[in-house]
């Protein structure tokens, strides 16, 4: 007989009416949560001693019209009216009733009504000390400690005792580490406004029009701190969001981890803001907000993941579980690691033409990781897409989704998300620029080529092949800050360098391109056909590679290498066109345009070295 666990996938665990004690505890992390955001009206504002005494106001318990001192009066108003007297209720409610005896709740209840009156004291400390960066951290790290503790009260109340043993415990611990990571980026832009360092790179997402300055003070270093630490937290918030949708299709921990996602977003857009606007408080206040929302939200997941019963889990994982490295590869698959080394083959030397010299090596570096995660991610999604004729393909039969190594939705998520990390990583690393163009590569290869062109026409990659041309002017925006001529030859010159390259391998795989109905040139128009396109678009080619030359002011190793490398080039061609039918000289024209690329490009730097400019 079947366990009543063990039901259909559609199962869905109803969620209990709130109590009248759940309903308080909702409304005290609600007061919590507001008094959280006056909080940082106060700050903003610069209200913090809008009324310079404590507990009175200008020694009179209600304050002088003055906007500061309402302000501040509105702050302590939430906290003795709202939140100490919600808090308190739900620490006498829980000692005088049959809860004491759930200690775990009890402990929360007690633990939150002392941290209110600790709160209390800070508070009054801080106005006296004259707002110490020290106290207001304490202050605000109380405030979420409160915050956190009556979410706790509040689930518990409706759910009960949490189970012995988690369904998922390494997913737990990721939730847990990730609210943690969380609260220490908030209390870390506490100190950023309490050493008056928010302004310490007054430009973004660059410092001082650099992705890493060369001279770093205590301000500065502080700054540069808050600022990574927010990757941090947004790449843990992504890895939390995928390992939960992954892993169970109970709706309240799923919709709470995309929350945590949008949040995490608009967390990191509106720090921005408030660099652009000279902290201005109409974006420092949604920012302490939006983070208050953001920890909430990842205490509430780290709960809900924690009360997963095992059939949640289990129903969703399939009798073979591969091992982790085996999962580890079948992701790495998915961003075709192959195609990304040609990729960034190009986009060093342009760096470097750009440059006129050595970029920075952290520039260099973030072009590079931006541009792997932006070129894997557009791969996984286009995997996805093309998962059904993959799997009539010999050549594309070992690919991880056709051999089931990865759910399709896991695999449509981690393109998904590395697409959102590669643009966040390359606006705040490098610039806004080189991330939209990056963006642009991502649409067009998904939409344009991969869900449109490639099963229409066989001219697919002719047009779809403008995608892997675009990482030449992501590098060259990268440096200049804008799009060049020379960029633009190099763009052409991958552009008229794909229908060679790919049509070779087509000529080879052209059965299993027929088998997939997928119209290639050499399924659609034949072989001799193909071979005679190819032969144009080399001659192409060539012409176009040499118009650097003017465009770059290129010297004579460019010259030698575009010459010659193209000649060898069009020898291969033409061979092929002598025997279209020949697969051997159809793989070995294809292999050659690799090199082709590589060493014209590795030519372009050379070149590139040898004229610079002297000091």
């Amino acid at each position: 007989m079947a366990a009543p666990a063990c039901q259909g996938p559609t199962e869905r665990r109803e969620e209990p009416d709130l109590t009248r004690f759940a309903k308080l505890a909702v409304a005290a992390a609600v007061a919590t949560f507001a008094l959280i955001a006056i909080g940082g009206l106060v700050r903003a504002t610069d209200s913090g001693l809008g009324c310079p005494d404590w507990p009175l106001c200008f020694g009179d318990w209600l304050p002088p019209a003055d906007l500061h001192a309402w302000i501040e009066h509105s702050h302590r108003l939430t906290a003795a009216v709202f939140v100490g007297p919600l808090v308190g209720a739900l620490g006498l409610i829980t000692v005088f009733t049959r809860r004491r005896r759930d200690p775990p709740l009890l402990a929360a209840a007690v633990v939150a009504g002392v941290l209110v009156i600790v709160q209390s004291l800070l508070g009054a400390a801080v106005v006296l000390q004259g707002l110490a960066a020290e106290l207001v951290t304490a202050h605000l790290a109380m405030a979420l400690t409160v915050f956190a503790a009556v979410i706790f009260i509040a689930e518990r109340a409706t759910h009960g005792p949490m189970p012995a043993a988690h369904a998922r415990a390494g997913m737990t611990r990721l939730l847990g580490v990730t609210a943690l990571a969380i609260v220490a980026q908030m209390l870390l832009g506490s100190w950023v406004t309490g050493q008056h360092a928010g302004l310490a790179y007054a430009d973004f997402p660059l410092m001082n029009g650099s992705m890493l300055p060369a001279v770093i003070g205590d301000q500065q270093a502080v700054h540069l701190a808050h600022r990574l630490m927010s990757l941090v937290v947004a790449g843990l918030v992504v890895w939390g969001a995928l390992s939960v949708r992954r892993s169970t299709d109970v709706r309240l921990p799923r919709t709470l981890a995309l929350w945590m996602v949008v949040l995490v977003v608009v967390q990191i857009a509106l720090g921005g803001l408030n660099v652009v606007s000279r902290l201005s408080a109409l974006f420092v206040v949604p920012h302490l907000a939006v983070g208050a929302a953001l920890w909430g939200a990842s205490v509430w997941l780290w709960l809900s993941s924690r009360r997963l019963r095992p059939s949640e889990i289990a129903r969703r994982v399939p009798r073979h579980v591969p091992g982790r490295s085996d999962t580890v590869r079948a992701y790495v698959a998915l961003t075709k690691p192959r195609i990304i080394e040609l990729l960034l083959v190009t986009t060093v030397p342009t760096m470097v033409l750009a440059e006129r010299g050595i970029p920075s090596i952290w520039l260099m570096a973030s072009v590079v990781i931006g541009g792997t995660l932006a070129a894997g991610g557009a791969n996984a999604i286009n995997m996805y897409v093309d998962r059904d004729i993959d799997d009539l393909m010999r050549r594309t039969r070992h690919r991880p989704l056709p051999r089931h190594a990865v759910h399709p939705r896991g695999a449509l998520r981690f393109g998904i998300g590395l697409s959102v990390v590669a643009f966040a990583f390359l606006a705040i690393t490098v610039n806004v620029l080189s991330a939209l163009l990056a963006m642009s590569a991502t649409a067009f290869y998904i939409f344009v080529y991969t869900m449109w062109l490639k099963r229409t026409t066989p001219q697919n990659i002719v047009i779809g092949g403008a995608a892997g041309c675009v990482p030449v002017l992501v590098a060259w925006a990268a440096v200049t800050g804008e799009v060049g001529l020379p960029a633009l030859v190099l763009f052409a010159v991958v552009f008229y360098w794909t229908p060679p390259h790919f049509w070779a391998l087509a000529l080879r795989y052209r059965g299993d391109y027929a088998a997939a109905n997928v119209p290639m040139l050499p399924v659609v128009r034949g072989e001799v056909e193909t071979a005679r396109q190819i032969v144009l678009y080399t001659i192409a080619l060539i012409a176009v590679s040499l118009l650097l030359l003017p465009a770059a002011g290129m010297g004579w190793v460019y010259l030698v290498a575009a010459v010659v490398l193209g000649a060898l080039f069009l020898a291969q061609a033409l061979r092929l066109r002598a025997d279209a039918a020949d697969g051997r000289a159809a793989i070995i024209l294809f292999r050659y345009s690799i090199t082709y690329l590589t060493l014209l490009f590795a030519a372009v730097a050379v070149d590139a070295l040898l004229h610079m400019p002297l000091a």
